[in-house]
């Protein structure tokens, strides 16, 4: 991957372009911050410029991800009574060069595997210790990337420890993980960290108005929902003209706000509920998070500070200005609080239909509170 096709980041990619310069590669770096920050896309363009210095045409073929000595470890499903990730090389290959920020939520929508888990095994290290025992095809540097070390499972992370401590010769193994919390301690003080930061709103800015053209408005929201991921970002637009989660967003609130006078109403939440527990599992976690968004800015609307909101309802009969009204200080904290804790439960495989008509009735409760 090309450095300057990498949002942002421009210390640390001088520190890294520093790094090959004087020869001073560790043999082991963690990369570590969320994909959208641009985790794996410092780790191709770090990969393709040391694999490069060895031979001029290499940077072309990692871009491609087809270089011989460049290997990928990633978190799949067993299949067929194996663990490897070579099995699903060419799925993975196929997201990433869509979109090297892809994050692991949209990998497990990539492979349909919402209620799969999806892990690294110790078999898959083994696989990887056989393959660098062997000399590199164009002899030079042998490079691993293992995206998403932090869902090594046990066996296979006391596996990696063994190979991190006993490297083959021109062997570079560059890991990304999103919280260091699930690495073991013995294999982060094994490898060099490699802290990747958030985007700021500058970087955001700067790459959208070089690949997209849109509105000043629409960047500014973008951005601001964003908090600096890229691939957050990309999403929103994608989502871009879509009246989806603005419709269903408006029937929860309807609905919420009739069934204390009118019980019957209950049922169309259930419904609702069904519908989304129906979609992927990003795409909840997408609905969740504008969901999130909308409250907040209608709480802002109702304290007004309207120059900080950079996203309301206007469509149809929707009465933005009213609805702002009952959101307020006393129970904007619990509404956020029941998406996040909904966003929780679905990222650990909990029954959809269930949380979501759990958040959909909760609903009615707070939006009735008095301020």
């Amino acid at each position: 991957m090309d450095w300057d096709l990498i949002a942002g980041q421009q210390m640390l990619k001088d520190q890294l372009k520093k790094s090959i310069q004087n020869q001073r590669i560790s043999h082991a770096q963690l990369f570590l911050g969320k994909e959208g920050y641009g985790t794996l896309p410092l780790a191709l363009a770090y990969a393709a410029e040391i694999l490069e210095q060895e031979k001029p045409t290499a940077a072309q073929r990692v871009s491609h991800l087809n270089h011989v000595d460049l290997h990928f470890s990633f978190p799949v499903f067993t299949a067929n009574r194996s663990s490897l990730s070579q099995q699903f090389f060419y799925q993975f290959r196929e997201m990433i060069l869509a979109n090297p920020y892809s994050s692991f939520d949209d990998w497990s929508s990539f492979l349909e595997s919402e209620n799969k888990q999806l892990f690294i095994s110790a078999d898959e290290v083994e696989e990887q210790n056989k393959k660098f025992a062997l000399k590199s095809f164009e002899g030079g540097s042998k490079i691993l990337i293992i995206w998403r070390a932090d869902k090594l499972n046990v066996p296979a992370s006391n596996k990696l420890l063994k190979f991190l401590e006993e490297p083959p010769e021109k062997t570079v193994i560059l890991l990304t993980a999103e919280n260091a919390d699930d690495l073991l301690p013995t294999i982060l003080s094994r490898t060099q960290l490699v802290q990747v930061p958030r985007l700021s709103d500058t970087e955001l800015g700067e790459y959208l108005s070089k690949n997209f053209q849109m509105s000043e408005d629409r960047q500014k929201s973008v951005i601001h929902q964003s908090q600096g991921n890229l691939n957050t970002a990309l999403k929103l637009m994608q989502q871009e003209g879509s009246t989806e989660f603005e419709e269903l967003f408006v029937q929860w609130v309807r609905d919420a706000f009739q069934v204390k006078k009118r019980p019957e109403f209950l049922k169309n939440i259930i419904l609702w509920a069904r519908s989304i527990a129906g979609w992927n599992r990003e795409k909840q976690k997408n609905f969740l998070e504008y969901c999130a968004e909308m409250f907040r800015m209608a709480m802002i609307q109702n304290y007004g500070a309207q120059e900080l909101v950079h996203k309301k309802i206007e469509s149809g009969s929707f009465n933005w200005d009213s609805f702002s009204k009952f959101i307020h200080g006393a129970n904007i904290e619990s509404i956020i609080t029941e998406i996040n804790e909904a966003d929780y439960h679905l990222q650990r495989n909990a029954n959809p239909r269930i949380v979501w008509t759990d958040l959909g009735i909760k609903l009615s409760r707070y939006i009735h509170k008095t301020a």
